[in-house]
């Protein structure tokens, strides 16, 4: 039976540290509020279930952060001030365009008797400076917050801190979920203290399903954001079908919608009473465009329309490329950006 939200929480510690993090989230949401900034919350990346209180084992799911990372990225670019929620060492924004030794590489070292000095390879400039200006940008104008949770657990308490923190926005608030989060868990009361031992045989363990927090997040905690919730289906036939039952059930305004094999080349944009497609040609994939750029681009371009005067003023000051002004200009039917 499914737990009611409410009981989850009631039954499920927060977090360590979570009181600091509560803290960061409403110090940031309060200097935006007082600025008039549009902000969005970006969740992204896996959350893992624990099979023990001290874990050593628990189940875990593939997502890597691609999706919310970039699309925090352009998130800035529109001119929105980012809570970037992700999971522990999943990609970020930024050092996500350099994986594995790739920063490493760009380096070189230089010793002159006691000194040692550092600088970027002559090939690697034009490469790592765009990079480095926009992160620097989103620093010094205060405009990222990073958050992290591991559990599932960390990831609701500190989804409704959130949530709490911007429901002042209102309108102002996107909230874009791209979190994989878990549908499975096993409960705190019924989950052992220490590692479960092979020595005594294969364990049975009885997972519950996890709350949807959709529900209460609409209807209570940020009534009046534009909320976006992804859906990834393996099956083509389920893909609008699923999408649509979501809205109708947690009455949220859009659910972006993709299939596993295909998800970093085709969406679909469900909304309550329509939906369509953005797909990226092969052209434009080997020219490095990512999908997520005119996926951020409708999303800004849906909350432009709805936003107060001031801050669609506020973001009608930024100019984004020719991709992503096709991009949001997409009519109601099958778009190729």
């Amino acid at each position: 039976m499914t737990s009611h939200w409410e009981d989850f929480y009631a039954t499920h510690l927060p977090p360590n540290c979570f009181e600091d993090n509560r803290s960061l989230l409403k110090e940031f949401c309060d200097r935006h509020y007082k600025l008039k900034s549009p902000i969005v919350l970006v969740t992204s990346g896996g959350t893992t279930v624990p099979l023990e209180h001290n874990t050593v084992r628990f189940v875990d799911n593939f997502s890597a952060g691609n999706r919310g990372s970039a699309s925090a990225e352009y998130f800035l670019e529109h001119g929105y001030a980012v809570i970037f929620m992700h999971r522990s060492k999943s990609l970020e924004p930024f050092s996500r365009h350099f994986t594995g030794q790739q920063l490493l590489d760009m380096l070189e070292l230089h010793e002159e008797g006691m000194s040692t000095t550092i600088t970027v390879k002559p090939d690697s400039v034009d490469v790592l400076a765009p990079v480095l200006d926009k992160y620097k940008n989103a620093q010094e104008t205060h405009r990222m917050l990073y958050i992290t949770f591991t559990s599932v657990v960390d990831y609701m308490w500190l989804l409704r801190a959130a949530c709490e923190s911007l429901a002042p926005f209102e309108r102002n608030a996107v909230l874009f979920l791209a979190a994989a989060v878990s549908d499975f868990y096993v409960p705190q009361d019924e989950m052992p203290t220490h590692k479960i031992q092979s020595g005594h045989g294969a364990p049975t363990i009885s997972l519950q399903l996890v709350p949807k927090m959709l529900a209460p997040l609409v209807s209570l905690w940020v009534p009046h954001a534009y909320v976006v919730s992804f859906k990834l289906e393996t099956d083509e036939a389920l893909l609008i079908a699923k999408s649509r039952e979501s809205l109708n059930k947690y009455k949220h305004k859009l659910v972006i919608a993709n299939i596993l094999q295909t998800r970093k080349n085709r969406v679909v944009f469900v909304t309550p009473s329509s939906n369509y497609e953005i797909v990226l040609t092969k052209d434009q994939a080997l020219s490095g465009l990512e999908i997520e750029e005119p996926i951020v681009a409708d999303v800004w371009a849906r909350d432009a329309g709805r936003l107060p005067r001031y801050v669609t003023a506020f973001l009608q000051g930024v100019e984004p490329g020719p991709e992503v002004l096709a991009a949001a200009q997409s009519a109601q039917s099958s778009v190729v950006v």
